[in-house]
């Protein structure tokens, strides 16, 4: 068990201890108590799963949207607007070799970043060679390198993508500034995330 885990199954417990005594005070029936007891036993477990899975689930919240024809993502001409998430992040539906995912745009990481999961539906091959240290939110981890042949955000696309692949991700993947600085332009307008494609080159 992490420390993590262990420090909320201490606050569990000491919840739990509250609620008991509480009901104790006003001694009610031994059946309401237990019942009681589970009913926020339940509450306090769905609370730390949403807290600990609030990626997943926002990004499960935005592919639900997207099946429902919401509009989270917009394009307008070449530009793609994308609203910002109840969590307060932008997700993105990318196509990485043709697989659809859903992508936090995170602009504070240097390089895209995907799951081992996803670079296997999406046949991105990491390489063999010494892993490269990672800085995350959540501390240095060790990922792979890999190139991703083609990535589609819209009609926004991009060839030989350079990735990083790790297990430490989890089911999050990351669009990062290697994929933001290959835009004409990126920017908020109020809760609206807006990309911009390069103007296509004119011959000579």
């Amino acid at each position: 068990m992490n420390g993590f885990q262990g420090v909320n199954l201490v606050w569990m417990i000491g919840a739990l201890v509250l609620v008991v005594s509480a009901l104790s005070v006003r001694r009610i029936g031994f059946g309401l108590l237990v019942r009681t007891v589970l009913a926020w036993a339940a509450i306090i477990l769905l609370v730390l799963l949403a807290v600990g899975h609030r990626y997943e689930l926002a990004a499960a919240w935005s592919s639900l949207n997207a099946g429902l024809g919401l509009e989270d993502q917009r394009v307008e001409g070449g530009t793609v607007r994308i609203r910002m998430s109840p969590d307060g992040h932008f997700w993105a539906l990318v196509r990485l070799n043709g697989i659809e995912r859903p992508m936090l745009i995170d602009s504070g990481a240097t390089i895209t970043a995907i799951s081992e999961q996803t670079a296997g539906k999406s046949k991105v091959q990491a390489s063999d060679g010494l892993p490269a240290i990672i800085e995350t939110a959540n501390g240095n981890v060790a990922a792979h390198r890999g190139r991703i042949e083609t990535l589609a955000l819209g009609p926004l696309k991009m060839h030989d993508l350079g990735v990083v692949v790790s297990p430490n991700f989890g089911d999050l993947d990351v669009l990062g500034m290697n994929f933001l600085s290959r835009l004409h332009s990126w920017r908020v307008e109020g809760n609206v995330l807006v990309l911009e494609p390069k103007a296509p080159t004119s011959p000579e």
